[in-house]
């Protein structure tokens, strides 16, 4: 007997929720049957949050400092995940045809496949139609908290748009209501209410956080479920269709953003919630004019900490970028920067690398004087060699998912000289780092 084939929107998932993990067989009888989602009830969101340190540069010292950044975290069960999942399948196809209508294929660059690129590839575009269009103005904007305050109203009438139908289908309105009103419960608090370890979950063969009849005591009427704080705005990120739904809220922006910057010669991109718009200069401030009246209507905010606008003149034969005191810097997008002739990878960035791998050689280092006391206790001969192939493939060329691989692949992609004068330095900073 055959083994049927997974569908393609199916991903087995290990976390421990409050449900089961369940089949690619399972999970398609429940989630491609209308009538059963359209009646299903959804569990909590688990959450959780942690904290990120960011390297930011003071404006007025020009020295790094670190910048607490919070994260959260919020992860749906298992058979919720799979409905949604299915749901993302089938109106992505909706929403790519759309977009393929529109003229919005080469705009719209997040969470969609686009042939193997990535952010390299997309900034590089945008670099690329700067040099072509020489005398110009980027203009960048970037939304503040976006999933957070998606309002619901402007969302389900893009969904029903997306859909063509006035009013939503049962089983599409039940996941759109499980993900405007949805509800979340803190992991540590059920965790330590179950006994369960964070760092060991599934210690002594757990396979799910409690039973049903322990959910509706010891969660739900414990109080331990608390409700969307943000009332008739946003949606949770830990979704596998929260991505494509921020894309769909912002159709009709796209699309008149689009219309508008086409039609003075322009190009339009935007990355989930970072927008890029490059026009003749002339025009820039009635981009910038009709882009925060769009967004205003679309009821999210612009953080106007990050709102760039740099114009590209050619001096002296040279393309170079100013801001608009007429100082020269270079535009900041998708986590390079350009100054009109060069590329560079962000000084942040590199300072990021050189501070994670003097802590992963700290650790190597520790780790190894730990090993070699236990053999001095043994009797045995200690160890002089550290970790290094382990530490070359986090922090060096030779690996191939870390920022020095990113940053040569980078460099190669954008033909970039500078970039790969930023990286040179970086092994021999390893290399030191090990003989101390």
């Amino acid at each position: 007997m055959k083994n049927t084939p997974e569908p393609i929107w199916y991903t087995k998932r290990n976390y421990l929720h409050f449900d089961i993990s369940v089949s690619a067989t399972k999970a398609t009888k429940i989630a491609t049957n209308s009538f059963i989602v359209a009646t299903h009830a959804f569990y909590p969101f688990i959450s959780y949050n942690f904290q990120l340190t960011k390297l930011e540069r003071d404006l007025t010292t020009g020295k790094l400092y670190r910048k607490p950044k919070p994260r959260g975290v919020a992860y749906s069960s298992h058979i919720d995940s799979h409905i949604y999942a299915y749901y993302a399948h089938q109106l992505s196809e909706l929403y790519e045809k759309k977009l393929s209508l529109l003229g919005l294929n080469t705009s719209v660059l997040a969470f969609r496949k686009m042939d193997g690129k990535s952010n390299i590839h997309f900034a590089n575009d945008a670099f690329n139609d700067i040099r072509q269009m020489e005398a110009c103005s980027a203009i960048a904007l970037d939304f503040s908290k976006f999933f957070d305050t998606l309002d619901h109203e402007i969302l389900k009438d893009e969904w029903c748009k997306l859909l063509e139908v006035t009013r939503l289908p049962k089983d599409h309105f039940n996941v759109f209501k499980s993900l405007t009103k949805f509800t979340t419960v803190d992991r540590d608090k059920v965790f330590n209410t179950f006994g369960i370890s964070q760092y060991n979950p599934k210690a002594n063969g757990r396979n799910r956080i409690c039973s049903p009849s322990e959910f509706r005591t010891n969660v739900r009427k414990a109080g331990l479920i608390e409700s969307n704080p943000q009332g008739n705005k946003g949606i949770p990120q830990g979704s596998p269709i929260s991505a494509l739904l921020s894309n769909i809220y912002m159709i009709s922006f796209d699309r008149d953003m689009q219309n508008y910057v086409n039609s003075v010669g322009g190009k339009y991109f935007r990355y989930c919630d970072d927008m890029l718009f490059i026009v003749p200069s002339e025009y820039k401030n009635t981009v910038e004019a009709l882009a925060n009246s769009k967004i205003k209507a679309l009821k999210v905010n612009i953080n106007k900490d990050k709102t760039e606008i740099r114009n590209f003149e050619l001096t002296h034969g040279k393309l170079c970028s100013f801001d608009e005191f007429g100082k020269q810097k270079p535009l900041q997008y998708l986590g390079f920067l350009f100054d009109g002739h060069s590329i560079y990878l962000r000084s942040t960035a590199l300072a990021r690398y050189s501070e994670k791998m003097k802590g992963g050689v700290k650790l190597a280092k520790k780790t190894m004087d730990k090993e070699n006391r236990i053999r001095h206790s043994k009797g045995e001969q200690e160890q002089d060699q550290l970790y290094k192939r382990k530490l070359h493939k986090l922090y060096s060329y030779r690996g191939k998912r870390n920022f020095l691989s990113y940053g040569y692949k980078a460099a190669k992609i954008m033909d970039s000289k500078s970039i790969k004068k930023q990286l040179k330095p970086l092994w021999n900073r390893l290399q030191d780092e090990i003989l101390k």
